[in-house]
Formats: structure tokens, sequence, C-alpha cells
């Protein structure tokens, strides 16, 4: 599904891999993280996603104008969790509803793992 909205010239549709690039790169903005996480189907672990394919750790579930988005992320060792995460959220949430102009509802984030840099 894509989030949608009337304008005073027609209908806008985003769709929901617009949505997902913009909450991806939103949270690697924020200090802590080391990257998005994709789950290996095959062997049923999460693995590092590269810049590139950010939006494979982003989940987005769209109802009508209201947005749920699941980040699914690998932080740095050292960091605190809950203040990392609250981060994440906020810059989430803002930058989503300023660029597209719909509301996000919740944003759940997923702590995947810790990665621990030499």
């Amino acid at each position: 599904m894509s989030g949608k909205f009337d304008s005073d010239f027609g209908m806008v549709s985003i769709d929901d891999g617009v949505i997902a690039t913009i909450a991806g790169l939103s949270a690697m903005e924020c200090y802590g993280i080391v990257g998005m996480a994709s789950k290996n189907a095959t062997e049923g672990f999460f693995e590092l996603v590269k810049w590139e394919n950010l939006s494979k750790g982003v989940k987005v579930y769209t109802k009508e104008n209201n947005i749920v988005i699941d980040l699914h992320v690998i932080l740095q060792y050292g960091v605190k969790i809950s203040v990392v995460a609250n981060n994440i959220i906020e810059k989430v949430k803002y930058n989503v509803e300023n660029l597209t102009g719909l509301k996000v509802e919740k944003i759940n984030v997923y702590v995947q793992g810790i990665r621990v840099q030499k």
C-alpha cells in the first residue's frame, strides 16, 4: 500500500518504498547506529545492510494516512540503547512527517545486534 492525500491539484500517492528509504536514511543519521539489519531467510540470522539497500531493514505499514514503521537496527557497542532508540524514533518521525505530509502513528525499533568497533 501507499500513503495518499488530496491536494488542490489532484491526488498524491507516496509508495511505501519511498517512506522506507526516508526512514532508513534518517535513522542512519543518529549517533550510535552502525546500520540497518536484514534477515537472511536461508540461515535465519540478521546481517548488516549496505547503504544502497537501507530500506531492507525497514517495514512500512500504511492505513489511510497513518503510517507504522518497523526499524531493524544494529547499534554500536557502549551506547545506551534506550537513548539511541528514542533519538531514532524522534528523527525518523520528524523527517517522514515533514517530507511526506503524512502522519506517523507509531515507530518500532528492533535492536537486532551490537557491533564492537576496533
